[in-house]
């Protein structure tokens, strides 16, 4: 079905047939309808324990609760692969049940282009990784599933980070589809933003999702660790980030046609890389669910031809594209572009500091490892620009802005900004003065993109009702945007609080013993054994008080899994507001003392609050009608006067 989808319908858009063209949608359709099937077959397999397939011998266990073996579908890799050809049989089914407004000739062309996409991954999947390779005889029992993902992480982490990372692929098939027809105008941008945006704010939860998988199971207590394949989701956020800035300005204005058909590609491309990444075998991490070298190669070799082949297109058709409208450098477009060209630095590097060392070693053999100083150091400089001038951007006029009068419009947002300084600076006891200016900057983009709704409003500009009421005719796209900005901000007070303002303990304690952090006491009452379906706990519980008044009980354990003997760290963690007490047991000592780490978390819940807020507004934008309509046809006096200049880009 995925090669009738490819060619078929390619074909009658080029010749202009109807009847191929019609092709597309019901083949993606039902190649969705076949991939779910197949999908459930294997969730079966796991469900009942059917060890004669091999995938569920490996990764499954018969103690295990009913919701890790389903999620054990995924937890590997042959199963998460079924997965990914599912999410991406999904999209293509809702671009055919949902894009009838499009073109005859555009859809079919986006929907062969997926489907090319769908049929070099189903003969990956045939090829390397069949998750339905039998054992003959059965065995009696599974080797059990990777206790790190036996949580509820599993069930909603990787799922989220699929439709993401699929997700982009319709933006790449549009946009190898706007190449291939010369159908690149503001209704492209229309059409495109919408399937962009969704698989944005799928790919914001997942990342979200797994930092705090891996902040509350696996005992560290950090949320990110510049890891490889973290940054793997992370780049084509950033891309994807940067494409939804930009098709704007080519929606209102006409411009950066160029420059967001790239964006498109290299989205999507970066999705690819971090498939790669992840299954190639090239990395050790925690994410890895491959070490095959032969399946890397063919990963590779998808990658090469789809990100190849579509900058080859777009080298040949990008110098035919008529250019956009002019703008001044202050104005929206500006600010946009602006936006874009540090997102994009952004992306390059985290991109350079991700693949250096492994391209460093396969040439050379040298190992050097890229951490955490590299990203702060250069990452972290790109986005204080950025987040100071995100507050102005909206009030900024297309074409011409004035930033002397938006500036004024901002006075009240960077009040708000020193008030936070202040408190902070009392709160904690002054801190470092750079950490305190992050703090006021978080801010100022919260209140900023507050003041700018409350702007469109016109606050104070006649009563409380009509202003009300102005608010609730506000289009939901600049909901959507004024909730996104916010979120960034909520993110950003919460990594500058957690970063600056953590305090951390590494002790020994005897029964009965109170630690003193942070205006906690946390007290050590005992060690006991407990039983799990599948495992065995260590169990140590603590009493904490906080000024004196008792908060509850936090119990804090090594669990060993009795299948593959496998040890884990399950941390207690009290939450009081925003903030988290988080303890984590170490060595359990003859004496019966116990080994113990104890951080306090100032703000940290506001790290994942804020990419919650954002998956909001991108929700929020998405039911704006003006989303799921044409583009607008332009007045007979514009059309004349772009006819009569056609300005540089």
């Amino acid at each position: 079905l995925a090669l009738v989808q490819t060619t078929l319908p390619l074909w009658g858009a080029l010749k202009g047939d109807a009847t191929l063209m019609g092709v597309a949608p019901t083949t993606a359709i039902m190649q969705f309808v076949f991939t779910s099937i197949s999908f459930a077959a294997l969730t079966w397999a796991f469900v009942v324990s059917d060890f004669s397939v091999s995938n569920v011998f490996a990764n499954s266990h018969s103690a295990k609760p009913l919701l890790y073996l389903v999620t054990g579908v995924w937890g590997n890799h042959e199963g998460s692969m079924l997965l990914w050809v599912l999410i991406l049989a999904l999209f293509g089914a809702l671009v055919a049940m949902f894009g009838r407004n499009l073109p005859d000739d555009l859809r079919a062309t986006v929907l062969a282009v997926q489907g090319s996409i769908a049929a070099a991954f189903f003969l990956f999947i045939l090829l390397t990784s069949n998750p339905f390779e039998r054992l003959n005889p059965a065995p009696m029992e599974g080797r059990d599933l990777n206790p790190i993902l036996q949580d509820i992480g599993l069930a909603i982490h990787p799922p989220l980070l699929y439709v993401g990372y699929v997700g982009f692929s319709i933006a790449y098939a549009f946009a190898v589809a706007a190449l291939i027809t010369g159908r690149i105008d503001a209704a492209w941008a229309r059409w495109v933003r919408p399937w962009t945006l969704l698989a944005w704010l799928f790919l914001t939860l997942g990342i979200a999702m797994g930092s705090y998988w891996a902040y509350y199971e696996l005992g560290w207590g950090g949320w990110w660790f510049w890891d490889p394949v973290e940054n793997a989701s992370f780049m084509p956020w950033l891309a994807g980030t940067a494409l939804l800035h930009s098709a704007i300005v080519m929606e209102k204005r006409g411009a950066l046609k160029v420059w967001t058909i790239l964006l498109a590609i290299l989205t999507f491309s970066l999705s690819l890389l971090g498939t790669f990444l992840v299954r190639s075998g090239i990395l050790t991490s925690v994410h890895a669910f491959a070490t095959d070298p032969s399946r890397g190669v063919v990963i590779l070799v998808i990658l090469s031809f789809f990100v190849g082949g579509a900058l080859a297109l777009y080298a040949w058709r990008a110098p035919a594209l008529k250019t956009g409208g002019l703008f001044a450098p202050v104005s929206r477009e500006g600010a946009l572009l602006f936006n874009n060209l540090f997102l994009s630095a952004a992306t390059v590097a985290v991109f350079v500091g991700t693949l250096y060392p492994l391209a460093l070693e396969s040439l050379t053999g040298e190992k050097i490892s890229v951490g955490a100083p590299f990203f702060n150091l250069t990452f972290g400089p790109l986005m204080i620009p950025l987040m100071l001038l995100m507050p102005f951007g909206p009030f900024l006029a297309w074409k011409r802005g004035d930033m002397f009068a938006v500036a004024q419009r901002l006075i009240a947002a960077f009040g708000f900004s020193i008030l936070a300084i202040a408190a902070f600076a009392w709160w904690r006891s002054g801190g470092p003065v750079l950490a305190l200016l992050g703090v006021g900057l978080a801010v100022f983009v919260m209140a900023g993109s507050v003041s700018e709704l409350l702007w469109r409003a016109r606050i104070g500009q006649g009563s409380f009702g009509q202003t009300l009421r102005r608010l609730q005719a506000l289009p939901l796209a600049n909901w959507g945007a004024m909730l996104g900005h916010f979120g960034i901000g909520v993110t950003m007070l919460g990594v500058v609080s957690v970063s600056a303002f953590e305090t951390e303990r590494i002790l020994t304690v005897q029964r009965g013993q109170s630690v003193d952090l942070a205006g906690y006491s946390v007290r050590f009452d005992g060690v006991g054994m407990r039983e799990g379906a599948n495992y065995r706990d260590q169990v140590a519980t603590f009493s904490i008080t906080y000024d004196g008044v008792a908060l509850g009980i936090k119990e804090s354990a090594k669990r060993v899994y009795t299948a593959t003997n496998m040890p884990t760290t399950e941390a207690g963690i009290h939450t009081r507001g925003f903030s988290q007490l988080y303890v984590t047991l170490g060595d359990v000592n003859p004496d019966g003392s116990v080994g113990v780490k104890l951080f306090h978390k100032p703000l940290v819940t506001l790290i994942w609050l804020g990419c919650v807020v954002m998956a909001f507004g991108g929700l929020t934008s998405l039911f704006d009608r003006r989303l799921r309509v044409g583009a607008p046809v332009a007045a007979r006096r514009t059309r004349r006067r772009e006819a009569a200049i056609q300005p540089a880009e």
